[in-house]
């Protein structure tokens, strides 16, 4: 991969917030579902806990889209940390009895997200161009990886060592911590211009725009949403069930994240405009083919699979889906003037397949929670890349997104 020197002072920045609050989240995020499903053994449960997230995700991007695009964007990204740190805070407070309280804790988490990621997204497409955001994803990826190795192990062991509650209290406190690090990094990032007047309903308009390339791009990212809004949360929770260690979690999150590092180190370095379309396709097909050793098994092994074959492969198919999607913002200096709203487009649509995966997860587990019906269920939402790839193709081979 290039170096860092390619990216200016204010981009090296981005990306280091970036890192601190992937390995805030790597450190509790990876176990705050197993925190759940111990207080209560539900898979509906830690479903519904991810749809309050979701809706409070779409909707803090639609109207913090006014805050962002008006105001002052930095203090945007800044109130996103606070709130996720506060969201752990209250986890620490209210304790054992944190399943009574899914919906307004999943809000709150939700809230945090959607703010930090709106500025967030804004700020990395104005500090990023099409010759250098491959790169940036890249390095994106890289951080990613690292801070998947370094935080999983970590708390896994950790909690397996101080026993109960206690591990967990502990991470949380770690995460706490990094936020606020975080929090005052930001403040070297320069305050950037408002954007104008917010438009509204300018995700409405583009999708009833006739030609307009978001009406291939929206359902596309709704379809890659799909598999996210579930496998984001059940993999990690699948491992658990099967070893019942959290110092196990730890060590499949070690591997997949350290194989992670590498796809995503050769990604930025090889990965091309010109190769999007093809590769899309290819990590689509082989990151649904790497779910049917479930069918035989869903013990450990198994799911070791599925996740170091994920690692190799989501590179291929993650990295133009975002690349492109960014791309369309610059098309023209009408699209650029409305990168804020286009940027809400974007997460109201991954939002809306998030929902429809998760609603479709709830829906079968409340019926049968048998391992081959969960199985199954994962092929078919695991299937949804490839859908993203069918919608998205012309985009990515005639070079619409340019």
């Amino acid at each position: 991969m290039k170096t860092s020197a390619h990216f200016d002072r204010q981009s090296q920045l981005l990306l280091a917030v970036n890192g601190l609050i992937v390995l805030a989240g790597a450190l509790s995020g990876t176990f705050l579902n197993v925190y759940l499903w111990k207080s209560k053994q539900d898979y509906a449960m830690i479903g519904w806990f991810t749809v309050a997230q979701q809706v409070a995700v779409g909707l803090t991007f639609w109207i913090g889209g006014k805050w962002v695009k008006e105001y002052n964007k930095m203090n945007a990204l800044r109130a996103g940390i606070v709130l996720s740190g506060l969201f752990y805070l209250v986890v620490l407070w209210i304790g054992s009895d944190v399943v009574r309280w899914i919906w307004p804790l999943g809000l709150l988490l939700g809230v945090s997200l959607g703010i930090f990621w709106l500025a967030f997204n804004v700020v990395y497409f104005e500090v990023t161009d099409r010759s250098n955001r491959d790169l940036f994803n890249g390095w994106v990826g890289l951080l990613g990886s690292i801070t998947g190795i370094i935080g999983p192990w970590f708390s896994g062991l950790l909690i397996t060592w101080l026993k109960g509650d206690r591990g967990y209290r502990v991470i949380f406190t770690i995460s706490l911590v990094i936020y606020a690090i975080a929090v005052m990094l930001s403040f070297f990032l320069k305050k950037r211009k408002s954007g104008g007047s917010y438009r509204w309903s300018e995700p409405i308009t583009q999708l009833r725009a006739k030609g307009s390339p978001w009406r291939l791009m929206a359902p596309g990212l709704a379809a890659q949403g799909i598999r996210e809004g579930v496998f984001a949360f059940l993999i990690g929770l699948l491992v658990f069930v099967a070893t019942n260690k959290e110092a196990k979690l730890g060590q499949f999150t070690l591997i997949t994240s350290a194989i992670s590092l590498l796809t995503y180190w050769l990604a930025g370095k090889w990965y091309k405009p010109g190769y999007r379309s093809a590769g899309m396709l290819l990590g689509a097909l082989l990151l649904w083919i790497v779910i049917f050793p479930l069918l035989w098994s869903t013990g450990y092994s198994a799911l070791l699979v599925l996740g170091i074959g994920s690692a190799i492969f989501m590179p291929l198919y993650i990295l133009p889906m975002i690349s492109s999607g960014f791309d369309l913002m610059g098309t023209s200096d009408e699209m650029v003037e409305k990168r804020v709203e286009l940027v809400v487009l974007r997460e109201l649509s991954l939002m809306a397949g998030r929902l429809l995966g998760a609603f479709a997860f709830i829906v079968v587990v409340m019926m049968s929670k048998t391992p081959l019906t969960i199985t199954i269920v994962m092929l078919i939402l695991g299937a949804s890349p490839i859908l993203s790839w069918i919608f998205v193709r012309k985009l990515l081979r005639d070079g619409s997104s340019a």
